[in-house]
């Protein structure tokens, strides 16, 4: 009889970063396994984590680990099991690991808010995490590329409790030009923001826009206003973390391997729900634009919807937004496609349906010269449901058994 491994999952289920990591270790599972998994979860106390219990560790006789940097990460690694670590202060060395795609994240916000007009930026992160260290490099640079600056939080030294904190962040917020689009390091920092910004008497969006990462829904809708977020491929990162620890197991690989997490699209609430763009036409043309991003729009319906003609709107458009009406309408169209393709497991075909595309052939072709891929190549990279009822099948029917 195959002996089923036993892996120690040492992931927090809390947030969603751990949540999808932990679904797609379990899609694997049900897909090559099956695995008999031990689930400890270390969790965040404020900004501490709780370590695990190293004897029990021991004692339980595993096959292999996934888990989160702790402080006993080092004596974990010292008991010679098959192990990946992921969401570590700074990076261990000669270690199978699992990052995320972090100054992407921080570009795409940047982009985020350069594509809504604003001129005025800020980043609140967590000094002592590299990854939030690499989001915040990853927004200055795009913003500092567009000839702006950059102000930044810094977190006094000293602990602090979180309601002094709060404190603290508010008098920054206050201190910082206006309107202005802050991007925090992920939700929980996003939340803490939102929460200064009541403590200071701004208003979210309309003095400062505040956009998060990692998409964890919970936080993001208990956020008063919700929270933007940009969203992760954690499952997808997850799968692949349990085909390298499938792989360790067996002993197939040795060499130090990297899953990477990588973002995948921005997921809009009211707390970027504003243009700061002063002209007023323009804006209303944007928001025409986006209020129909599941329809088929021309340059005319755009310049009909404004005041201006339709060539006084194409030389603001360019000046102000920098690109045509039209490449607006596809860059807004797209990122519709590459939403519904992350986000649904709806088929490609349903989708050109619902977003007015005449076949598969158009829609990909629209897709694939914005962003460069074909629309399956992206969802199978970044579609954390794109496995359906026929992959499973096939899978189990093309998956061989593990050698004993």
């Amino acid at each position: 009889m195959r002996q089923i491994p036993k892996v120690m999952l040492l992931i927090e289920n809390s947030r969603e970063y751990g949540r999808g990591l932990l679904r797609g270790i379990a899609r694997y599972s049900r897909l090559h396994g099956p695995w008999l998994f031990y689930h400890q979860m270390p969790f965040y106390v404020g900004s501490d984590i709780k370590e695990p219990n190293l004897a029990r560790i021991k004692s339980l006789e595993l096959d292999g680990i996934i888990m989160r940097d702790v402080e006993q990460t080092q004596k974990i690694i010292k008991l010679n099991l098959p192990t990946i670590i992921s969401d570590f202060k700074e990076k261990p060395l000669n270690s199978h690991i699992i990052v995320t795609d972090d100054s992407v994240i921080g570009e795409m916000a940047a982009g985020y808010f350069l594509n809504k007009g604003f001129k005025r930026f800020a980043f609140c992160g967590f000094d002592k995490f590299f990854w939030s260290r690499e989001r915040a490099l990853g927004f200055e640079k795009t913003i500092a590329k567009a000839g702006f600056e950059t102000h930044f939080y810094k977190l006094p030294e000293g602990s602090l409790k979180g309601s002094d904190e709060i404190k603290i962040i508010a008098e920054w917020l206050i201190s910082l030009p206006k309107h202005v689009a802050l991007a925090a390091c992920n939700d929980d920092r996003a939340r803490h923001v939102i929460l200064a910004c009541k403590v200071a008497g701004l208003l979210v969006p309309y003095q400062v826009a505040v956009i998060g990462a990692d998409n964890d829904e919970l936080v993001c809708e208990l956020t008063t206003p919700p929270l933007t977020s940009i969203a992760l491929n954690t499952e997808g990162g997850g799968f692949e973390a349990a085909r390298l620890l499938d792989k360790l197991m067996a002993g197939e690989i040795k060499k130090p391997q990297t899953i990477v997490v990588s973002p995948t699209h921005i997921v809009k609430r009211l707390s970027t729900d504003i243009l700061a763009i002063d002209d007023a036409e323009v804006g209303k043309a944007i928001r025409y634009i986006r209020s129909r991003a599941r329809e088929k729009v021309w340059v005319s319906d755009v310049a009909n919807s404004v005041a201006i003609s339709r060539r006084e709107l194409e030389r603001r458009f360019r000046r102000i937004i920098g690109r045509s009406i039209h490449s607006e309408i596809r860059r807004i169209r797209v990122e519709e496609i590459a939403a519904m393709l992350s986000e649904t497991n709806l088929s490609i075909s349903h989708i050109a349906i619902n977003l007015g595309f005449s076949g598969i052939e158009h829609i990909a072709r629209y897709f694939k010269k914005e962003k460069g891929v074909a629309p399956l190549i992206y969802r199978k990279k970044y579609g954390k449901k794109a496995q359906t009822i026929e992959d499973i099948v096939n899978n189990k029917k093309n998956s061989k058994p593990r050698k004993l």
